[in-house]
């Protein structure tokens, strides 16, 4: 198989992608009986494949339980493939092992949805922030404190934060050190699992804004989950709409929302709430919509 080509999302020139995703699988055995055998398997990702260029942001969007979290797990190899391929800059991923893929996990980072379950509340955030600097070899004594502190400013808190517990943040607060620890290692893919569903509507967007910011800033690239259309539609170049562990339709943001050809598309964009109070829409319900 020829590696894919993309567009880099800054300059429009034809470019290698920095993530090429092909054919992922990920089944779940399904175990029944006193003696727990495996009668099925629960296929949460089936065949999905996509690819994203240097600087771009791609938006993973569809409902609760498609499967698209584990696709964001399973290219970091949190949780274990069933088949598929995942290249990282030209690297097999799933080939990794080693020097090799301690190195590409430094590359490749996660902010997850739970800003407070994502950070133990027994380290403060000095530790939490420094500690894959330190286990990396990046960072040592007060070089380390130094970039911590950096860090968290550039993230919107301020430097004495790191002497505190996770305990005393807001959820906007502890996202922002959710951010800052995934920044710590200089990745270049970061994969976003809806760090914004948890949030008030207020405290979203600024981090929506932080996340736009930094990639301008270091030239991240972002795959970004989500069931919202409304913060997909916010952030994201292009959009990949997942359901029932398949991508069902991908295409540039402008493309997909307003041009969505796939039925579920549809009902997903009926089902953001409109704006304007005069004007009525109608909700589309994807069951109704395949009988």
């Amino acid at each position: 198989m020829t590696a894919q080509h993309s567009t880099d999302a800054r300059s429009g020139t034809p470019t290698k992608p920095l993530l090429d995703v092909r054919d992922l699988k990920v089944h779940f055995p399904v175990r029944r009986g006193i003696l727990q055998r495996i009668v099925d398997h629960k296929r949460a990702v089936d065949g999905v494949s996509f690819h994203i260029a240097k600087g771009e942001t791609l938006g993973l969007v569809g409902e609760s339980g498609c499967g698209k979290t584990t696709v964001g797990r399973a290219i970091l190899r949190l949780v274990p493939a069933t088949g598929g391929e995942v290249n990282f800059d030209g690297r097999d991923v799933f080939r990794l092992a080693g020097t090799s893929l301690r190195r590409m996990r430094r590359e490749m980072q996660i902010i997850f949805q739970d800003p407070g379950g994502s950070l133990n509340p027994r380290m403060r955030v000095s530790r939490i922030v420094g500690e894959p600097m330190e286990v990396h070899g990046i960072a040592r004594g007060d070089e380390l404190r130094h970039r911590v502190e950096r860090l968290l400013e550039r993230c919107g808190l301020w430097a004495g934060a790191a002497d505190r517990y996770p305990h005393e943040f807001s959820g906007g607060q502890k996202q922002r050190i959710g951010i800052a620890r995934a920044l710590a290692l200089e990745p270049r893919l970061i994969v976003c699992d809806e760090p914004t569903s948890a949030l008030d509507v207020s405290i979203q967007s600024q981090i929506l804004n932080l996340l736009a910011d930094l990639q301008d800033e270091f030239g991240l690239s972002y795959l970004f989950i989500s069931h919202d259309m409304a913060v997909i539609h916010h952030i994201c170049d292009r959009i990949a709409v997942m359901w029932n562990g398949k991508i069902v339709e991908e295409g540039s943001r402008d493309e997909v929302i307003g041009s969505p050809k796939h039925p579920y598309t549809q009902a997903l964009l009926s089902a953001v709430p409109e704006p304007d109070p005069m004007r009525v829409k109608k909700r589309l319900i994807f069951e109704e919509m395949r009988m």
